[in-house]
């Protein structure tokens, strides 16, 4: 807490606030609990459309699949505890979100993953990937809820350091949502779940500063303890409780533990609450109120409900072996009260916990875009160097950890453009999330527009009609001028293009100072989607022998921030930019190629542009090809920026040569760029050969990770 809020708090209560109350206001005024630095600049996104139940305000957003069900979807990063101890911060980190959209009535289906490491090459990070993916695979299968995509990505700035953003995604009746916040006084809150104990304290305020380079050491307690077999009981028991219609309120206990989630639910309506703490059942003796107060022990639910109805919700509660206990209940005036042993030992005005003022930090724009010359390097020695890259390598080894077929929903599993989950039996949820720090971080504005572009690419490949977004951003010290002018930029971006899309923003997380030892990450914006797909009409990602391959969108001299330039160490260029228009009518028009089908497979071009976009079109369908890249809609004629370019707006599509026509009229950029087939992967440039390699080499190169991270085949 910075003095002028301290001095602020004292004026507002006309003395000094106790021990107690200053920890509780600490926790409350964090930037990590109350987006002090970023809610101004949120008002910039759209968050309503159509398709939207309920935005951004509640633990998790709401959009409407059809009459019957609903969709519940929220993402958070849980960064600094995964860097400090990676299975216990990753772990949580998937509890948390997975309570997060529970408490809003919905069953928890799916999860994705967005991680992000620094090089491989280095002991330290190899051992946070390692214990990430550990930590997210334990949880998520023992809780019964399946990983189903996400993202996995290595960057210099990262070293030492991991970004674990997770996004979950239920689904529920429209008669069973539950709201975060109380109606009316007199309601007993129920105490449900793990015992509190001293794990997780101070731990908003911890992911509210930079860490230091011995945080491992020092910051360890600040990391929660993960239970995941009290969690899935509490999934049932919570599930239970909410269809019973006695549930009036219900909050997870995350950051800022019991004075977050009571003091929210009590005062977001102007009411006020009385808490005694010593009837909080304790995992730790002797501990003292404040620890009950902030602790952020984990599987822990806090329930609103009328005092007639509390013996028969403790009684599903029993059926599940919870410990539950009423620890407080909401009053018409709007204090926040706290007894211990019959003490009153808090007393604070409920709008002091919730009313954080802004603030508002010096910006610096800045700018890393520069001309840069394209390098002069062989075809082949390019590819080698991109394919085999730690990002384009495939994921398998993360995913494979991964029970991402539990609930038997998923019909569309990792390493797809999105992943599908079956809803019914004529429609299905698509799901996805992405991020592109190294565009990000040349400009932000267009990083952050590319971004929701790669996202709506990805759901339009598997056939899916755009519904809603959330975001998770990710930056270092919003103090730095510039760090705090690349995250408005970025907003900025965010806005633009949803708005382009007719998409809104139904939750989200601001994560602020990501940086160890004062080295800053780069802008990182998380964005995952979600999309309405019939599920007879989704296309292949692979190829397959006789389709004819073509090229949707035009290919622009954009290497700035290319996974080409990451791996020969290039810095600057320019980032590519998003042309709104196109991109939004090349996306219709995929999905209006896919309903008429016209085409047979379709992988959106991103990272690793065309070169890599086909690669990974070849090893999925096991099928080679040959591909003549002087045929691509290019505004230049250098091979290498035609293949490695990561401009927007594009698709390969594999078709029957009857489709042709009919694609032409759809596309204003389309073009035959060769023909899937053949015994080898062979690229030419008019006609002469740039490289032709076996789909075995291909393929063994792509499932190369297990080696990096030092396994044995």
């Amino acid at each position: 807490m910075f003095p002028h809020e301290e001095k602020l708090i004292r004026e507002r209560l006309n003395r000094e606030p106790n021990e107690i109350e200053k920890a509780m206001l600490e926790v409350m005024w964090s930037e990590h609990a109350s987006y002090k630095s970023s809610r101004p600049w949120l008002k910039l996104l759209p968050t309503e459309n159509e398709h939207v139940i309920l935005g951004p305000g509640e633990d998790a957003g709401i959009v409407k699949f059809d009459d019957e069900t609903w969709v519940v979807v929220g993402i958070e990063s849980h960064n600094h505890p995964s860097a400090v101890e990676p299975y216990g911060g990753a772990a949580t980190g998937v509890g948390g979100i997975v309570r997060d959209i529970l408490c809003m009535g919905a069953r928890p289906i799916a999860l994705l993953d967005p991680i992000r490491f620094g090089p491989l090459e280095k002991e330290r990070n190899r051992y946070l990937f390692e214990y990430v993916v550990k930590g997210i695979a334990d949880y998520g299968n023992r809780i019964g809820v399946p990983t189903v995509g996400g993202e996995t990505e290595f960057d210099g700035s990262l070293d030492n350091y991991t970004l674990v953003n997770v996004a979950c995604v239920g689904i529920m009746r429209p008669e069973h949502l539950v709201h975060s916040f109380v109606g009316e006084p007199g309601l007993k809150l129920i105490l449900v779940g793990n015992r509190t104990g001293r794990d997780g304290i101070h731990g908003v305020t911890f992911a509210s500063e930079e860490l230091g380079e011995n945080a491992e050491e020092e910051d360890r307690s600040a990391v929660q303890i993960p239970d995941p077999f009290v969690e899935k009981l509490l999934i049932e028991a919570t599930l239970e409780a909410v269809y019973t219609g006695k549930v009036k309120a219900l909050k997870d206990l995350g950051g800022g533990g019991l004075t977050c989630a009571a003091s929210e639910m009590a005062g977001k309506k102007g009411f006020g609450a009385i808490i005694h703490a010593d009837r909080v059942p304790l995992r730790e003796p002797g501990m003292r109120v404040t620890e009950v107060m902030i602790s952020e022990s984990q599987e822990r639910m806090l329930f609103a409900v009328k005092p007639e109805d509390v013996e028969a919700i403790g009684r599903i509660f029993d059926k599940y072996e919870l410990e539950w206990t009423v620890i407080g209940e909401t009053i018409e005036e709007p204090r926040f009260v706290v007894y211990w042993k019959g003490e009153k030992v808090a007393d604070l005005p409920s709008e002091l916990l919730a009313d954080v003022p802004t603030v508002e930090w010096e910006m610096k724009p800045y700018s890393a875009e520069k001309p840069v010359e394209i390098p002069n390097v062989p075809f082949e020695k390019a590819f080698d160097l991109v394919w085999g890259s730690e990002n384009i390598l495939s994921k398998r080894w993360v995913w494979e950890q991964y029970d991402h077929e539990v609930q038997g929903r998923t019909l569309l599993k990792p390493g797809r453009d999105s992943a599908v989950l079956k809803l019914n039996d004529e429609y299905g949820l698509a799901f996805v999330s992405d991020g592109n720090p190294d565009h990000s971080y040349l400009n932000p504005y267009h990083g952050a527009m590319g971004t929701v572009a790669e996202v709506v690419r990805n759901l339009v490949s598997v056939g899916a009609e755009p519904l809603a977004l959330v975001d998770n951003l990710n930056f270092a010290s919003p103090e730095r001028p510039e760090v705090y002018w690349s995250f408005i930029e970025t907003v900025r971006g965010l806005a633009d293009a949803a708005k382009a899309f007719g998409l809104a923003y139904v939750s989200g997380n601001v994560s602020f100072y990501n940086e160890i030892a004062g080295r800053p990450i780069k802008p990182t914006p998380v964005v995952a989607g979600l999309g309405k797909v019939k599920l007879e009409e989704i296309p292949e990602m692979g190829l397959s022998g006789g389709l004819l391959i073509g090229i949707v969108g035009l290919t622009r001299p954009e290497l700035g921030g290319s996974e080409l330039y990451r791996v020969l160490g290039v810095e600057g260029g320019f980032a590519p930019r998003v042309d709104l228009e196109v991109e939004r009518a090349n996306a219709e028009g995929i999905l209006r190629a896919i309903r008429n089908g016209l085409v047979k497979a379709v992988h959106d071009v991103g990272r690793g542009g065309i070169a890599v976009a086909l690669g990974e079109m070849a090893v999925a369908g096991e099928a080679s090809f040959t591909a003549d890249l002087a045929r691509v809609p290019a505004g230049t004629s250098n091979p290498i920026e035609v293949a490695f370019s990561e401009s927007h707006g594009r698709y390969i599509v594999a078709f029957p040569e009857g489709s042709l026509d009919a694609l032409k009229a759809i596309f204003k950029h389309f073009a035959v760029i060769g023909r899937a087939g053949g015994n080898e992967v062979t690229f030419l440039w008019n006609g002469k050969e740039l490289l032709k390699k076996s789909l075995s080499e291909l393929k063994a190169v792509h499932e190369s990770l297990p080696k990096l991270m030092g396994e044995e085949e």
